[in-house]
């Protein structure tokens, strides 16, 4: 039998992999049970409810981004280079062969404001990456309202790239953060 640990951390990757794929309301949890394979007495000994679940899913991709943003964050050599290589982590995450938009985004649009604790989780996530870019353009000695602008476009392009399936749109949406990086530094 698997610690309580492995068991937690199995049923959130299967969970993840399944409702990023076919959505939430789409998997049921015999799906999760197969996907993890942990038995449905251990899955609700876990997660009493599937909105548990989903709120764990979510801490998991908050933390999945957090560490590819930081990576992307670290390769950069100046304040500039910081807020650019945000566009650069959105290029290679939008070539995955899996991608299929922002998570948060799409469990949003699904579930909507009818499971508040995962409204709660998109919305931290959501503004936890609008202070950091506000960090980063106060670091690179920016005006404020360059930050929400550039929030925008790397959340405008998440959308677009899956909608269209094009990886590309990150890279117009670096070109337009660049724009918007000079004109605010004039």
């Amino acid at each position: 039998m698997i610690d309580e640990q492995t068991a937690r951390r199995q049923l959130v990757e299967a969970a993840d992999r399944l409702f990023y794929a076919r959505g939430v309301q789409a998997v049921g949890m015999d799906a999760v049970r197969a996907e993890a394979g942990v038995s449905l007495k251990r899955i609700y000994a876990l997660f009493p409810a599937k909105d548990d679940l989903v709120t764990a899913v979510l801490r998991h991709r908050s933390a999945q981004w957090d560490d590819g943003i930081t990576a992307a964050l670290a390769t950069a050599e100046d304040p500039v280079g910081r807020l650019l290589a945000i566009f650069d982590y959105l290029r290679d995450w939008f070539q995955e062969p899996d991608f299929r938009g922002c998570a948060f985004v799409n469990l949003y649009g699904e579930l909507g404001p009818s499971s508040p604790n995962a409204a709660d989780a998109v919305r931290r996530q959501k503004r936890g990456f609008a202070e950091l870019v506000a960090g980063l353009v106060r670091d690179a000695g920016l005006p404020d309202e360059l930050a929400p602008q550039l929030v925008v476009l790397a959340e405008g392009a998440q959308t677009t790239a899956a909608i269209l399936g094009d990886p590309e749109v990150a890279r117009h949406a670096r070109t337009a953060a660049a724009v918007l990086i000079e004109a605010a530094g004039r």
